[in-house]
């Protein structure tokens, strides 16, 4: 898959297969519990990721399907699931979907995810706007591809998330009386959760809430020249901080009670949309 911008001729590919829909200029990838908000779209079409040529999702919570509609207006496409490191997968498969959605015209993306939060301030059911990340994924999307003009390979990162998506969160949040906060995201690999000690030690290096993906798919995202933003729904604390074991289905039962929220924030955010 690694040719030209990582992917290219598998995305024109796929997205020569997509028909009867408008240009999305808005991309959102759903992580754990966020696949509501497809809910409140209009003019729907649907194409599973085994019609398309993509591979199904191995995880409790994503559903696996590209979805297009109109978001308050704003055409869209919605990467319901995403693809993980810990399935085994190459790093190139997992931000595919993103250059897919450059492919069909996306200008921005919006990332979010499950994440075990890390600051003391968080509570459970909060949600952080990402401002930075750090990537301890051991992957970067860029390795191995061949530079070029318009795609060179050394990408500026001083400014992962875009300052003025993460303004209309806010105003989103604001309305939807949805308690939020702005922190750094880190990505491991997983599956496994992390111990104590890695939490401490994740908190003196400047994270405020720690997962499993969408730090790859934000660098990638970068490469593409797309705008970047990234929400995280706080849906345990890390270990250590509580005296309670942490379990994959009670992060998805905490994200999945939120789906409504979620739906609302989102539509909200698109109203905001430029």
């Amino acid at each position: 898959m690694r040719e030209e911008y990582g992917g290219q001729n598998r995305a024109k590919q796929i997205a020569a297969k997509i028909t009867g829909v408008d240009a999305p200029v808005l991309g959102l990838v759903l992580g754990s519990g966020w696949g509501g908000v497809v809910a409140a779209l209009e003019q729907v079409k649907t194409f599973p990721y085994a019609e398309i040529g993509l591979g199904a999702c191995g995880v409790a919570g994503h559903a696996g399907n590209l979805v297009f509609g109109r978001l308050r207006g704003v055409p869209v496409v919605i990467q319901q699931g995403r693809f993980h490191l810990y399935e085994g997968r190459d790093v190139s498969e997992t931000v595919l979907p993103i250059a897919i959605m450059k492919e069909l015209g996306v200008r921005s993306v919006l990332l979010t995810n499950a994440a075990g939060g890390i600051n003391a301030s968080f509570g459970v059911g909060d949600v952080m706007f990402l401002s930075d990340h750090i990537n301890l994924s051991g992957k970067n999307p860029l390795t191995g591809l061949h530079p070029t003009d318009n795609y060179p390979v050394f990408v500026d990162m001083s400014e992962v998330y875009d300052a003025k998506l993460r303004d209309a969160l806010y105003r989103a949040a604001y309305k939807t009386n949805l308690k939020c906060h702005s922190g750094v995201y880190l990505q491991v690999p997983g599956p496994s959760f992390e111990t104590p000690s890695e939490v401490r030690a994740f908190r003196m290096m400047g994270a405020d809430a720690v997962g499993m993906s969408t730090a790859c798919e934000a660098i990638y995202a970068r490469y593409l020249h797309l705008r970047v933003a990234g929400i995280s729904c706080i849906t345990n604390l890390g270990a250590g901080m509580v005296a309670q074991e942490i379990r994959h289905e009670d992060v998805l039962k905490q994200s999945l009670q939120r789906e409504k929220t979620f739906c609302d924030l989102l539509s909200a955010f698109a109203e905001n949309y430029t």
